[in-house]
């Protein structure tokens, strides 16, 4: 189709977005490389289309009479067709609103002589007859004749050459038009789930939606109205200081109804519609408001842009919601902040968010003490206790800039310059901001600009900010520490101490700078781990080891993984063979101090499962797993050692189930009988070395089997 044909479509309403889609997430950059490419004439990618008689809910104000017979939706290409609507037309696309914008790449300008692209640069463009809005372009308002007298009219000579290559410039802009968007259009009698997982799987094979926007989409499928639902009470969070998007409430969905993080298609199947359903409306009419109140008025967090991750707030709310109708004790309140606290200045979820929030929220789920449980995790991977050091260096963008925050606020801190709180709002002058104590002007002469990496640190040290309302800020000028301070202790004798900023009038000469930081940071985490520890005492809970931080530990003397008991990855196909490995894994820890063997987890801790081995079984389960390998260690070992011996479970991770074998270590050698290359029966003996198994030849074996079994 051509795209002119598909932005007529659009405007007669023939074509249309569906509502499940997301909104225009496209750069400024992503415009400028398709309309370069566009304009080169290089491929530009297909659009997926379905054709249908009963659509779901769509984008836009427009409604849906079934008197219009067939229409089109966009299921694949929309960024695409959204981009070159907004710069042909110089418009949003009707089924488009501007909050949905994220991004608005209209304003792309045109170098008509070199067609450089870019966006308007008033020093380059504001002079220049050749730069020009590619939208005049489009409709014809700039043509090559005007472009050509305007450099005669400023005396610049057109030759014929360069009268030519303006005009078949600005025709290629002008015949983009033209260019024809291959189209691939599902059927008329595809249903509305058929027309998703479609959409799931080409969106799924490319990098164009995240997983938690493939379930959303499902959820659409299903529920239509939910994004808008679910955009609706986003927008009332927003208007109360917290921002959140869409991906944020898909993980809150996985999380109240599967307690779970990472596996998103279990939110795909249309018999999740109650359970969603029940679990949104628990999450709007009660406890999204209730956590938000919560972190406010006993964390002292006005703001979502005070935390470096949102996603600590889902095992809070997931937590709420179990909780039904009631709500947190006082000290479950101190225990749920504290650790949120935690959670920040640790960055329990800057990386590997989804993999933590299914240990957590399991965590959740499952334990009596789910934060003292969560605390003791994260002091586990990393101390707890903030260290003078931690400071040194870090700008305001470090989680313990936020921290020093919400204690400043909870001791009551006030504005060096207004005198007011800073937990008080009172429109936008009264924004809490950060100013440089020592100001950055007259630390810039004395050496500590950008050409000295180091010092610049210091320079932008979090420990040489103070909080100010942003009246505050605007007034205090560039005014030397010594002075600025000496004003503030004058006016408000405890604003200094409430903020932690060092007494000892020396130390606020400039010759004294970074005497002054190293007081400040000492004085800060003294005062934040006594706040922190001050917050609740925590009970130190006894709990096992979880499988998922088995596997991430990695293999070792006493642990060792295998992909399957007989399925072989790299052939497709069943292998027996692979029976003889897990026999001598069991063997070797058997001859050794024991340990655990997990089959369906590869050699890099990816967990694959055992669906593989039960079809290779005849479509079994575990039951008849665990029967196959009992009788295969019955085969090789005394039935006194396999009861006594060996501890067979089938725990869970996500949506698969894993082979746990506890070997406990022999009294006595244990030998397993294999075939050799020529196919005779011999005895074998094998040992744990490192995170492997080796055989011992007859030389070392007796020297092992008389210290170790006698």
């Amino acid at each position: 189709m051509k795209i002119r044909d598909i932005l007529d479509k659009i405007d007669e309403h023939q074509l249309f977005v569906p509502a499940f889609q997301r909104e225009y997430v496209w750069k400024k950059d992503d415009a400028k490389k398709l309309i370069d490419s566009l304009i080169k004439e290089y491929p530009t990618g297909t659009m997926l289309t379905w054709e249908t008689d009963n659509p779901p809910e769509l984008k836009g104000n427009h409604k849906y009479n079934e008197k219009q017979g067939a229409v089109k939706l966009l299921l694949d290409g929309q960024q695409r067709i959204t981009t070159l609507y907004m710069l042909i037309k110089g418009e949003i696309p009707p089924y488009y609103t501007e909050p949905e914008i994220l991004t608005d790449t209209r304003g792309l300008y045109v170098n008509i002589e070199t067609r450089e692209l870019s966006y308007y640069v008033k020093t380059r463009m504001a002079s220049s007859p050749l730069w020009h809005n590619i939208t005049s372009i489009f409709k014809r308002e700039v043509r090559a004749r005007d472009i050509t007298d305007a450099l005669e009219a400023k005396g610049e000579e057109v030759s014929r050459e360069r009268d030519r290559l303006i005009d078949d410039n600005t025709r290629s802009i002008e015949n983009i038009v033209e260019r024809v968007f291959p189209e691939q259009t599902i059927p008329i009698k595809a249903s509305v789930r058929e027309a998703i997982d479609i959409f799931y799987k080409v969106n799924a094979s490319g990098v164009a939606l995240t997983e938690a926007e493939l379930a959303l989409a499902q959820i659409s499928g299903y529920w239509p109205e939910a994004r808008d639902t679910f955009k609706a009470k986003l927008a009332k969070l927003e208007a109360e200081g917290f921002v959140f998007k869409l991906d944020f409430v898909v993980y809150l969905l996985l999380g109240c109804v599967h307690y779970g993080g990472s596996e998103m298609k279990h939110l795909h199947g249309a018999e999740n519609e109650e359970n969603i359903r029940a679990a949104w409306k628990s999450l709007d009419e009660r406890v999204l408001d209730y956590v938000v109140n919560l972190v406010r008025s006993h964390a002292y967090i006005d703001h979502s842009s005070e935390l470096s991750s949102v996603y600590a707030l889902v095992p809070i709310i997931v937590y709420c919601h179990q909780l039904g109708k009631a709500h947190p004790s006082d000290s479950k309140i101190r225990k749920i902040v504290k650790w949120l606290y935690y959670s920040q200045i640790r960055r329990r979820y800057i990386s590997q968010l989804p993999q933590k929030l299914d240990r957590d929220l399991r965590t959740i789920r499952d334990s009596d003490h789910p934060f003292d449980e969560l605390l003791q995790l994260i002091a586990e991977e990393t101390p707890l206790e903030i260290r003078s050091t931690e400071f040194e260096g870090r700008g305001i963008a470090h989680p313990l800039f936020s921290m020093m925050r919400w204690h400043h606020k909870s001791r009551g801190a006030v504005c060096f310059t207004t005198g007011m709180t800073l937990r008080q709002n009172m429109g936008a002058k009264y924004q809490l901001e950060n100013d440089h104590i020592f100001p950055y002007s007259r630390l810039k002469k004395e050496g500590y600009g950008k050409g000295n990496r180091i010092k610049y640190a210091l320079a932008q040290e979090m420990t040489n900010r103070a909080i100010l309302t942003q009246f505050g800020n605007r007034s205090k000028s560039a005014s030397r520490a010594v002075d600025y301070l000496s004003g503030v202790k004058e006016r408000f004798p405890k604003a200094l101490d409430l903020q932690n900023i060092p007494d000892d009038t020396q130390l606020w000469e400039l010759e004294n700078y970074e005497d002054f930081l190293k007081e400040r940071r000492e004085m800060l985490a003294k005062s934040l781990n006594t706040f922190l520890k001050g917050i609740t005492e925590n009970e130190d809970i006894v709990s096992p080891i979880s499988l998922e931080r088995q596997i991430a530990s990695g293999e070792s003397d006493e642990l060792e993984f295998k992909s399957s008991l007989r399925w072989d990855y790299r052939q497709e196909s069943t292998n027996k063979k692979l029976e003889d490995v897990i026999i001598k894994s069991i063997s070797a820890f058997a001859n050794g101090d024991g340990g655990t063997l997990l089959i369906g987890v590869n050699y890099e801790g990816e967990i694959l499962g055992l669906d593989r081995d039960y079809s290779s079984l005849g479509n079994a389960d575990k039951d008849k797993f665990e029967l196959h390998l009992r009788n295969l260690c019955n085969h090789q070992f005394d039935k006194a050692f396999v009861t006594t011996r060996l501890k067979i479970t089938f725990p869970e991770s996500g949506d698969y189930e894993i082979c746990q074998i506890e070997i406990k270590p022999a009294t006595k050698a244990v030998f397993v009988k294999l075939k050799d290359k020529s196919g005779q029966t011999v005895e074998r003996f094998y040992v744990r070395s490192g995170n492997s198994s080796q055989e011992l030849t007859v030389s070392e074996l007796d020297a092992y089997t008389r210290e170790r079994f006698h």
